[in-house]
């Protein structure tokens, strides 16, 4: 047929059948188009015909959508659909509504959340022809045109995108490239489906990195960037308008004016919200491809991508979610966004939505020891002391007081909670409402060396009124072990003491059984920070509490941390002249750090040296017994050599006849505090013996206080707060 022949194309569309979708929330509409070429005389000289069908996804149905309304907008937006067909529709929609989730294994594998690069069809991209890429210029033309032309124009585009092989063209034919990032930059902002189909029209071309320049040229991850913080920002706002709204309708439910407007505006906002996330699920998938080459990714961290991510983390859109943090989990691997995500995720605490999901994550990272120091480069800490002082007579959250309490614990932290008037508020809060949690976290603070410890002798007579006061045990607890903490020159203990009468009362507490443990160990703490002053030191001899100790350490010889602090009393005491005397002369003390000297605890058996090495400075007699178990336990085996030879050879092996042997430390201490040398021994074996005996190092400080072979001074209480277990 030649083309003068015919006269124009008659087109006409018949309406089938209209179906469910088997697995998917969509209708399935089937329809035939009837071509025709008629002549001159209108006769049809070629006819025919094509079975076609249309697939209407209905991603938004749930179960409060309005199916009539929804019925309505299918039939209106499908031109295959006759309007006689709507209450066939809205019966499909109603069952689609209703209609149970797949039960089937292969139903089930369908519905999976989708991973990253397998981006789904979204809704608008449908259309009642088939794109042709010989019709490349015509759709070209559309972009030309206004708005609904443009986004016709897109979408045939984008259908021949999305087949591989049409790529490469594409690639070739500027113009085409040239008139999409145009449009994009000009328009984007007017319509979000012709937004949504640009970007994904070059996502299909970031699937693949040999093109990942193309993109770069037309600077399309700048524009998405854009994008994304524009949809981001508008979402606030309709959040806003809608709290508003709310608002209002909950002061006047009787206006049903406020009421009918609240709908309305949710139905809009439902309806955007859908078109705003396809938008960002195009456009967070372009970025993650073009995010291989770590110079780009770079130039997005710049740009805000983390705090984008973390942000559009507040969606409810299972797809959109599984992105999101597929991308952050790809920027997690460099340790600078790793801090991002830290900083962003605090700067969410403030916001009501998401405050305790936040807050408990955060408690999670401040565990770590090492990330505690990141919070301090943050706007995290005075967040949370606000919150702290905004909660009045009520007690703190345990979720925002636990986060608070492992904070504390590093010294830059306390240092910036303490600003100020932070410690004053935070001590006159904790007496008056006597919280617990709150004491530890004060007592956190009061752990670290410094300035910090000076800041607490205002309110040490508080502390000191706490503990006598009948209440709460777990406050006390807390208070005596701020006050065990400050060992700090400035504080005169002796006064405190006497004007809390607090001697007797530390006496009564350290009977087995008076109270729970956790406190009598406090009560132990407390005496060996006041035993570092003289006349306390003095006063607490002359009340009995040396025998009280040792009594309470026979009762809970098996718990490891007991037994540390009770001998840390000890050693603190043994530095005055008055509670050494009482301690070596009236007490079996002595006696017992000889037993625990070979303890298998590490600190034990350390602060045992520590003390029995002064001890044997000043008591020869001690001095004698303490020398001779340390050489025999160093040398037990080579004793037991030695008395198996003797018994067996039935005569003197090293020493003679001398009975006295062991007591002569000379015959076994060279003057450099070395054993002399014997043949055949490597110098390996001389050194491990030196490192075994604390004594051979004794030597006096410059003060003239006497220095033990590990170095510990009374001002130095390395073992404070220390928790073991046998």
């Amino acid at each position: 047929m030649q083309p003068d022949e015919s006269q124009y194309l008659q087109r006409n569309c018949r309406t089938g059948d209209i179906d469910v979708h088997p697995t998917e929330k969509a209708l399935v509409v089937y329809y035939e188009v009837e071509a025709s070429i008629l002549g001159e005389t209108c006769n049809a000289r070629h006819e025919e015909k094509k079975e076609c069908q249309k697939i209407i996804r209905l991603r938004s149905l749930n179960a409060s959508t309005d199916i009539s309304a929804l019925a309505g907008k299918v039939v209106e937006e499908c031109k295959v659909i006759h309007p006689s067909k709507l209450a066939e529709v809205e019966h499909l929609l109603l069952y689609l509504q209703n209609r149970k989730k797949p039960s089937s294994k292969l139903e089930k594998k369908e519905k999976k959340p989708s991973k990253p690069r397998e981006l789904l069809p979204f809704e608008g991209m449908e259309i009642d022809e088939e794109a042709n890429i010989n019709k490349i210029d015509d759709y070209i033309e559309l972009l030309y045109e206004s708005i609904p032309e443009k986004i016709r124009g897109s979408t045939l585009i984008l259908h021949l995108a999305h087949i591989p092989d049409n790529l490469e063209e594409l690639l070739h034919n500027e113009i085409v490239l040239g008139a999409l990032a145009r449009v994009l930059r000009e328009d984007w902002k007017h319509s979000v489906e012709l937004a949504t189909t640009i970007v994904d029209i070059f996502f299909c071309f970031s699937s693949f990195s040999q093109f990942h320049g193309l993109i770069t040229h037309y600077k399309i991850g700048a524009l998405c960037m854009n994008i994304i913080e524009h949809e981001l920002k508008k979402y606030d706002l309709w959040q806003d308008e809608l709290e508003k709204k709310s608002k209002a309708c909950d002061e006047d439910p009787e206006n049903q004016r406020l009421r009918k407007e609240h709908e309305k505006t949710l139905k809009k906002y439902q309806s955007l919200l859908v078109k705003q996330e396809q938008l960002l699920r195009v456009a967070f998938y372009l970025l993650l491809n073009l995010s291989e080459d770590t110079r780009t990714e770079l130039k997005m961290r710049n740009k805000n991508i983390v705090h984008l991510l973390v942000k559009s983390l507040e969606r409810d859109n299972e797809e959109l979610l599984v992105l999101v943090v597929s991308f952050l989990k790809k920027l997690s691997i460099f340790l600078e966004n790793k801090n991002d995500m830290i900083f962003f995720l605090i700067f969410s605490v403030g916001d009501d939505t998401h405050k305790h999901i936040a807050m408990r994550i955060l408690y999670h990272i401040s565990v770590d020891d090492k990330s505690k120091s990141m919070f301090a480069y943050t706007d995290c800490i005075p967040q949370l002391m606000q919150m702290v002082f905004e909660h009045g007579e009520e007690r703190i959250d345990t979720e925002l007081i636990s986060f608070c309490i492992n904070l504390a614990a590093n010294k830059t932290n306390a240092q910036i909670i303490c600003e100020g008037n932070g410690l004053k508020m935070l001590m006159k809060r904790a007496l008056k409402l006597k919280d617990p949690l709150l004491m530890k976290m004060i007592r956190n603070i009061s752990q670290h060396d410094g300035p910090l410890k000076q800041l607490f002798i205002d309110y040490v007579g508080y502390l000191a009124a706490q503990i006598k006061q009948e209440g709460d045990e777990e406050f006390v607890i807390e208070c005596l072990g701020t006050m065990a903490n400050l060992t700090i020159p400035d504080l005169d203990w002796e006064l405190l003491l006497k004007e809390y009468n607090l001697v007797p009362y530390l006496k009564d507490h350290l009977k087995p059984g008076s109270a729970e443990d956790d406190l009598i160990l406090e009560v132990v703490i407390m005496i060996g920070t006041v035993s570092m002053d003289d006349s306390c030191a003095v006063m607490l001899a002359k009340s009995g509490i040396i025998p009280a100790l040792i009594e309470l350490l026979n009762a809970q010889q098996e718990d490891d941390e007991f037994v540390c602090q009770i001998i840390y009393v000890f050693y603190q005491m043994v530095f005055h002249q008055a509670t050494r005397d009482v301690i070596i002369k009236d007490t079996q003390a002595p006696a017992y750090l000889i037993d625990l000297m070979h303890d298998k605890n590490v600190e034990i058996r350390q602060v045992c040296d520590n003390t029995l090495d002064i001890i044997a400075e000043y008591d020869e007699e001690w001095g004698k017994k303490i020398q001779s178990e340390k050489f025999r336990w160093h040398n037990s085996q080579w004793l037991e050599m030695v008395e198996s030879r003797q018994m067996e050879d039935a005569e003197p092996y090293l020493y003679g006849d001398n009975p006295d042997a062991l007591e002569q430390p000379d015959l076994f201490y060279s003057t450099d505090g070395m054993m002399a040398p014997e043949p055949g021994l490597s110098p390996d074996f001389y050194s491990q013996f030196h490192s075994q005996n604390g004594d051979f190092n004794t030597c006096n400080g410059a003060d003239g206080r006497p220095a033990t072979a590990y170095g510990f001074r009374p001002d130095e209480p390395f073992f404070h707060g220390y928790g073991s277990t046998r």
